[in-house]
């Protein structure tokens, strides 16, 4: 912090011939010397504060998402795996030397592949995804045997887009809905994944249609900041109950789904992964397999 006492001694010795002559003058004057001197000290002080934080042994984490587009084979899948690190670390360390494959209930054996070294990237060329198919995920690492299982869910088409230029409390925002339609037969969940060009990241939202059965159903994205010619790109994905009460705990956690800031701090969520060697050794991640629709949408 810089001194200003010099700068003090000077300005009052200046007023002190003042004093009794205008009393009131100088109080103004005086008062205005105070407060300026209150903002330049304020603004003479910058420190920058680094937190010490304790930082826990990594934990192995497996993204197991594979995703089956409309109109394609789906048969090129790949699964992340990596571990956590420091909070102040700008590098994921990614995860080498893994098995990892995918079984259907058909004892159908799908290999993933780290195709480049040290990527951390295991890749399948010939997964073959089915509506309704159970899978199970096995990942050896490290002397531990990691699995889960979930089933391959279906999701509708995105059928129409929506637009709307007078959205928001001051409707000046644009509005954009994706509209599909829900299966009345089933009981569905969904996502939702909007990528922007106003937003760094993507934005997730998750539904599920208790209250909208076999109805027409949409999701939803609005920024002030969106403008003509700016393209989004819209993902529909049908997902399990299971998953969908994850995400849900996930969104609440960062504040997308709301959430009180009052609220008491979450623990550790867990996904569908189960170390079978050492339970309490217990990695973070999801097994999860989806159909998606996407649509690519320029805003008019």
């Amino acid at each position: 912090m810089k001194s200003n006492s010099s700068t003090i001694v000077f300005l009052l010795s200046s007023y002190k011939k003042h004093l009794k002559t205008n009393f009131s003058v100088v109080g103004k004057k005086i008062f205005f010397l105070v407060s300026f001197l209150s903002i330049l000290t304020f603004t003479s002080c910058e420190e920058v504060v680094t937190v010490d934080l304790d930082t826990a042994a990594p934990r192995l984490v497996i993204d197991a998402s594979l995703n089956w587009e409309k109109g394609t084979d789906g048969s090129q899948q790949t699964i992340r795996l990596s571990t956590t690190t420091g909070f102040y670390s700008n590098v994921i360390p990614s995860v080498s030397g893994a098995t990892v494959i995918v079984t259907n209930s058909a004892n159908t054996v799908f290999n993933f592949i780290e195709e480049v070294p040290n990527s951390g990237q295991y890749i399948c060329n010939n997964f073959v995804p089915v509506i309704n198919e159970n899978y199970v995920l096995t990942v050896t690492y490290a002397g531990q045997t990691y699995t889960a299982i979930e089933k391959m869910i279906s999701v509708p088409e995105i059928t129409t887009v929506t637009q709307r230029n007078d959205a928001g409390f001051s409707a000046d925002e644009i509005e954009i809905k994706i509209f599909f339609q829900d299966n009345a037969a089933e009981i569905n969940s969904y996502m939702t994944k909007f990528i922007t060009p106003v937003n760094a990241f993507p934005e997730f939202e998750v539904f599920d249609d208790r209250f909208t059965q076999g109805n027409e159903m949409f999701g939803l994205y609005t920024n002030e900041d969106l403008k003509t010619g700016d393209t989004l790109e819209f993902t529909l994905y049908g997902i399990s109950t299971q998953y969908y009460n994850y995400m849900n705990i996930l969104l609440g956690i960062t504040g997308t789904n709301g959430g009180s800031p009052f609220q008491t701090p979450p623990a550790t969520v867990r996904g569908n992964i189960v170390n079978q060697t050492n339970e309490s050794n217990y990695c973070l991640g999801f097994f999860r397999l989806c159909e998606i629709d996407t649509l690519t949408y320029t805003v008019l």
